[in-house]
């Protein structure tokens, strides 16, 4: 933001030309006489507009005639600031015995803008004005003159300086010294510097004359930054050790480790997260110590630290700290453990897996995801025949996760071989993830399918909830003829199956079921997906009705038929009041026959066709007032009656 405002401002210049069009050089006499004649306001200011383009010497004196007028002194300055004639300054400096109030202030800044070093006494002299305007003003011009009698100056008054003029004759010494900095007196700067830091100042501008020293003090800053890390004053230890993030090199590196043993907690954790920013990956060693040993906000800071700098030398040290007695410290390890790149990290990870112990091999198979690393894949698929029973699932999952269309066989030729309960839903997992990655997941139906005469009952359930999750014409054959198996388990893992199917085209199925299982929990589960497919806006809405209609000649229990009362009610069909309107007989459910009817009768009378729908409305919505005991709904019916009586003229 700075560096654009200061471009902003260097360009003012040339942003007057783009601002408007630059006038002929001999209208310069006409613009004079319209400053010296009794012209508007307006008038004098777009003349004093002009003059800034093609302004001389001639016009010097009209314009500054015009500087104790406070309606148009800012326009005379604004015409004489680009001048480049001496007597510009004269003028303006003889203006500075003779202004009061707002003239002057606008006066000192354009000495200011115009950098009269030979204004510098004078300025001076309103360091100690009544009128805090005029202070400040003074104060920023000195500093834009930026010169060492400047730089006196304000020296010199600060210390006199009340508290509400003391932050403007900072900006004026920051000025100076960045000016003086640029001519190369950078003694003369770093003293201007080491004034504001060691001064009774605001902490902004100590802070800030800190990080302007250590930035231009090129073979002074080392030591004037040990100095300050070891400081009882957190403000100036903060704007060092933050300074530090633009000084490039390995010194300012080691001098942070250096001192970092003999620092309170909350400055160490500053430096180890500075240490991250600087990624210098001479500060490895420092924070390998700091991650072992210390308080447990220092550790964990160096362990979060160590893959932002992202050294692989740091995979041993993370790697020790996994089996940490503090599990939040081994979490963090495990974390940062993850996030390092590089095929060394990846190796350090392999090694964990092909270990002995049961715990560090599960954790690396969870940082073998996260890292994605697709070339341990063969090793993951031996690790599923693992003797150990923890780590089979979990290599599974992993190859699920990482692995694709080219892992089916494998994974196939395991389900014939695993039996514990755990394998075989970590291998479904699996499976659905790797045939959810395919671009046609169907194409594989018949590979699926095809291992379905030699599978075991238990084998044969995982298949079937894979196919209903691959989907597709073939998929949804061979679960129907699953579901006439003589095993029991894989007639019911076939029923659910169709009890999941996404498309519309199991609703035969399901409706067969329905009605002629002699299985209870078969029939509520086809009836309640039969339902759920009816209650689907995707579905087109003589399809939804037809299922509708086939589900209530079976419902029985109440809580389906509230089921059907929720998909009627989302169907935009003149047909369903019929269908609706039977159950508000039906004392258990009548007060959801009621709130379908009036969710139709909202939806009814929004629609274009309100007034041909509306008579329709009547007579239900009169019953649902007088059979339901729900307040809220009576009212709401009554509502809606009304409304409907309105639409239809009655």
């Amino acid at each position: 933001m700075i560096a654009v405002l200061i471009v902003t401002l260097s360009l003012a210049g040339d942003l007057r030309s783009f601002a408007q069009t630059v006038p002929p050089k001999e209208d310069e006499a006409k613009l004079i006489a319209v400053l010296k004649s009794d012209s508007s306001r307006k008038d004098k200011a777009d003349a004093c507009r002009q003059l800034a383009l093609v302004g001389t010497r001639e016009a010097i004196a009209p314009l500054a005639a015009l500087l104790g007028d406070e309606e148009i002194s800012h326009m005379a300055r604004y015409a004489l600031e680009p001048i480049p004639d001496p007597a510009v300054d004269e003028i303006l400096r003889d203006a500075l015995a003779k202004l009061k109030g707002r003239p002057l202030v606008g006066v000192i800044g354009s000495i200011g803008v115009r950098r009269d070093a030979r204004a510098v006494d004078v300025l001076a002299k309103f360091l100690k004005d009544p009128d805090a305007e005029v202070v400040q003003a003074a104060a920023r011009a000195l500093g834009r003159i930026g010169d060492a009698a400047a730089a006196k100056a304000l020296q010199a008054a600060l210390p006199g300086t009340p508290a509400a003029n003391r932050l403007a004759l900072c900006e004026g010494l920051f000025r100076c010294a960045e000016a003086l900095a640029a001519a190369g007196r950078r003694d003369q700067a770093l003293a201007l510097y080491d004034h504001l830091r060691n001064a009774d100042q605001p902490h902004q501008v100590r802070a800030g004359a800190l990080r302007a020293a250590l930035l231009i003090g090129q073979a002074d800053a080392v030591p004037l930054l040990r100095q300050h890390l070891r400081s009882h004053d957190y403000i100036l230890f903060s704007a060092a050790v933050q300074t530090t993030q633009e000084m490039p090199g390995s010194g300012v590196t080691q001098v942070l480790t250096a001192e970092l043993d003999q620092m309170p907690e909350d400055n160490k954790i500053l430096v180890i997260q500075t240490l991250a920013t600087r990624r210098d990956a001479t500060a490895m060693p420092a924070l390998f110590a700091a991650a072992k040993t210390g308080t447990k906000p220092v550790r964990l800071a160096a362990v979060q630290a160590l893959p932002v700098i992202g050294q692989a030398s740091a995979v041993g040290v993370l790697a020790g700290l996994l089996d940490d007695t503090d599990r939040d410290m081994a979490r963090a390890a495990q974390e940062a453990l993850g996030a390092i790149p590089g095929q060394e990290a990846d190796a350090a990870v392999m090694s964990l897996f092909h270990g002995s112990d049961a715990g560090k091999r599960l954790t690396s198979l969870e940082l073998i995801g996260r890292r994605r690393m697709v070339t341990s894949i063969p090793e993951l698929l031996k690790a599923a025949a693992d003797g150990d029973a923890r780590i089979r699932p979990a290599a599974l999952k992993t190859v699920g996760e990482l692995g694709g269309p080219a892992e089916l066989q494998s994974m196939l030729e395991l389900l014939v071989l695993l039996k514990a309960t755990q394998d075989l839903n970590a291998t479904e997992q699996a499976l659905i993830a790797i045939c959810g990655k395919a671009e046609d997941g169907e194409s594989y139906a018949e590979k699926l399918t095809g291992m379905l005469g030699q599978a075991q009952p238990a084998q044969k359930g995982v298949l079937l909830r894979v196919l209903a999750a691959v989907g597709g014409t073939h998929a949804l054959e061979a679960i129907r003829g699953a579901v006439k198996d003589p095993n029991q388990d894989v007639r019911a893992a076939a029923v659910r199956s169709l009890c999941t199917w996404k498309t519309a085209d199991v609703a035969p199925d399901l409706i067969a079921l329905a009605k002629t299982s002699d299985n209870p929990v078969d029939k509520t589960l086809s009836l309640r997906a039969l339902l759920g497919l009816a209650g689907r806006p995707d579905l087109p809405t003589e399809k939804r009705l037809s299922l509708c209609r086939q589900a209530s000649g079976v419902i029985q229990q109440a809580e389906e038929k509230r089921l059907l009362l929720g998909a009627l009610g989302s169907i935009d069909s003149p047909d369903v009041l019929a269908m609706i309107l039977p159950y508000l007989a039906d004392p258990a459910i009548q007060e959801e026959a009621g709130m379908a009817l009036t969710v139709v009768a909202n939806r009814w009378l929004k629609a274009p066709d309100a007034a041909t729908r509306a008579s329709q409305l009547i007579e239900p919505l009169e019953k649902v007032t007088q059979v339901t005991r729900n307040d809220d709904l009576a009212r709401r019916a009554q509502a809606l009656l009304r409304r409907a009586k309105n639409t239809a003229g009655r």
